[in-house]
């Protein structure tokens, strides 16, 4: 496997409690939603080493992963057992092809929700392999939890996150049902969670605080929320049996918008990562605040960098098809 080189990784790890850093770069890793058909296939033509990872990622799986990435169909592509791991392998595909064509290594690396198992991979805090059964593994467990206890997601417009937190208290008082933030993507997009009623109230009461959309995502699954916490008890199981060592590259945890390097510390935070808000708007600007100024989505799509602009406009964000052009 490639991996990135350099002290700026040990001097990021030695000063993380001390001063601010001079600029620097981060990478991010999409999660789930960034799929499409034809994903990966340009890097799979134009490079050896993403042929490579498809071809790992196939043999690891015993299916053709590939060959869904590429042809779909994609409403077998869209299910949430394939998504992950096809994100994931389409990712890694583009950081190797990226490592031999950015000459700005990162100082940290960082994915939103799915995107951490991207983003370990590329720290070298876990094998490709590994990474690719634990997804699979946590789909299937995100789908079960699904047909189990039904809910949904929403995404609320344009509504600060103290009023959407408000619509959801006030919902779940009403309902009795659990509805809270899953996602702080960005300023005005704030993504909610939960059982059916809950959910629709909470959207209705969004609307009337002043929210300029509330769309409905088209899952049928509460991520980040305490529906998913029979899911995370045994994706916890599952990570117990993986090896993690420490990164070379510290990742910036959904979690707890702060860096990870312990492989005790990265378990636990991916063992949260089924139930606990993805703290995306606060991950990045801590990396701001320690002198990042350069991001690069590394993956399909760029869907992190649109984020990125709403959070700060002053900092560059890059994707990989910028870079490989």
């Amino acid at each position: 496997m490639s991996q990135i080189k350099g002290n700026v990784h040990q001097d990021t790890v030695n000063n993380l409690e001390g001063e601010p850093l001079s600029p620097k770069s981060a990478y991010l890793f999409p999660g789930q939603g960034s799929q499409y058909v034809g994903m990966g296939y340009e890097l799979y033509e134009r490079f050896p080493l993403a042929r490579d990872v498809f071809a790992q990622a196939d043999d690891t799986l015993g299916i053709l992963l590939s060959e869904l990435c590429f042809q779909g169909p994609s409403d077998i592509l869209d299910d949430t057992v394939n998504t992950q791991p096809a994100i994931l392998a389409a990712s890694v595909a583009a950081f190797r092809v990226m490592v031999q064509h950015d000459t700005d290594a990162p100082a940290y690396v960082a994915g939103h929700s799915m995107g951490e198992f991207s983003a370990l991979v590329a720290s070298g805090a876990l094998p490709f392999e590994d990474a690719l059964r634990l997804v699979r593994r946590r789909g299937q467990l995100m789908k079960q939890a699904g047909e189990q206890s039904p809910g949904g997601m929403a995404a609320v417009l344009g509504l600060g996150r103290e009023a959407v937190e408000e619509a959801c208290t006030t919902a779940r008082q009403e309902t009795g049902e659990h509805i809270g933030l899953a996602n702080d993507n960005c300023p005005g997009q704030i993504v909610i969670s939960g059982a059916r009623a809950g959910l629709e109230r909470a959207s209705e009461l969004a609307a009337a605080r002043g929210a300029k959309r509330v769309v409905r995502l088209p899952v049928s699954i509460a991520a980040h929320s305490p529906l998913m916490r029979e899911a995370a008890e045994a994706f916890k199981v599952e990570l117990r049996s993986v090896r993690f060592e420490e990164p070379h590259t510290p990742m910036v945890a959904n979690a707890t918008a702060r860096p990870v390097t312990d492989p005790m510390a990265i378990r636990d935070a991916l063992g949260q990562q089924l139930t606990a808000p993805v703290s995306w708007t606060e991950s990045v600007e801590w990396m701001i605040d320690w002198g990042v100024d350069r991001f690069v989505e590394v993956g399909p799509k760029k869907v992190l960098i649109g984020l990125l602009r709403r959070i700060d406009r002053s900092v560059d964000g890059l994707s990989t098809a910028d870079l490989l052009v």
